[in-house]
């Protein structure tokens, strides 16, 4: 029976192969998107939809085309730069006190509980208090940024080394290991990837707060595209802003997934046909 399975299985990728090779992965990626592009497209151009309230695909890539000249670099370079700050400074205190509260049960007791009321308080709550104490300049931008970061992370960490199976513990103490030891050798590894998935939700959250960041006070970035476009009425900037800020938080993310896939490659995991 075993061996019947097996043959079967063979012979539905071999099936499969072609037509992964005629039409690869990535493709299908781009196939939704393409599809509501080109849909987008040709309901501008037939007059179906009000050019004014959505602009034509190829007239938001002139829109691109003409920023480019005017400094587009600049704002995507300052948002960029803003959201690795930010991210990396969060990232780095959630892992911190998500492996505190995830090892100590009395750290949990104490700090948990807060973490979780902070959490669900929304990004635009934290603007005027962040006016108030760190003023108008990149500070209260990267601690914002910061600040969307840091839950997710620290939630993937908590997590994470909590939902460490209860039997790789026994067989690590079986061996005699230290404390140090079961961190390094068991619960991290068990528990990266809970941190990836943390690391990734975090990452997404840090350029969406970052908008919000550069609502404060900014003349440079993407945030500070997307008001512009707002107050002058230009469609095309808006969607211009809103699709670059798409791309990079897809590119960011494709380099977090490979990161993860690199590190977590000794993982035999179920993978989707």
């Amino acid at each position: 029976m075993a061996r019947q399975l097996l043959s079967a299985a063979h012979a539905e990728q071999d099936a499969i192969a072609p037509r992964r090779l005629l039409l690869p992965r990535a493709a299908w990626g781009l196939l939704l998107p393409g599809v509501a592009l080109l849909a987008a497209e040709i309901g501008v151009r037939t007059g179906a939809i009000p050019a004014n309230l959505l602009p034509a695909p190829s007239d938001i890539a002139a829109t691109v085309a003409d920023l480019s000249r005017h400094g587009l670099a600049g704002h995507v370079l300052a948002s960029s730069v803003r959201v690795a700050i930010g991210f990396t400074g969060g990232a780095l205190l959630a892992i911190v006190l998500g492996a505190a509260v995830g090892l100590n049960s009395k750290v949990e007791a104490l700090l948990d509980p807060t973490f979780q009321a902070l959490r669900a308080i929304p990004s635009l709550a934290w603007v005027p208090l962040l006016l108030l104490w760190l003023g108008i300049d990149e500070a209260p931008k990267l601690v914002l940024i910061g600040i969307g970061a840091f839950f997710p992370v620290y939630m993937g960490v908590a997590s994470g080394i909590r939902d460490v199976d209860r039997k790789l513990i026994d067989a690590a103490r079986l061996y005699r290991l230290s404390r140090p030891a079961l961190a390094r050798r068991v619960l991290l590894p068990a528990a990266l990837p809970a941190i990836f998935t943390g690391l990734r939700n975090g990452l997404s959250l840090a350029w969406m707060f970052m908008v919000a960041a550069e609502l404060i006070a900014a003349s440079q970035g993407l945030g500070y595209l997307l008001s512009d476009g707002r107050e002058t009425s230009r469609a095309d900037i808006v969607l211009a802003a809103i699709m670059l800020l798409a791309v990079l938080g897809k590119a960011s993310d494709s380099l977090m997934q490979r990161l993860e896939n690199r590190l977590l490659a000794w993982r035999d995991s179920y993978t989707t046909i």
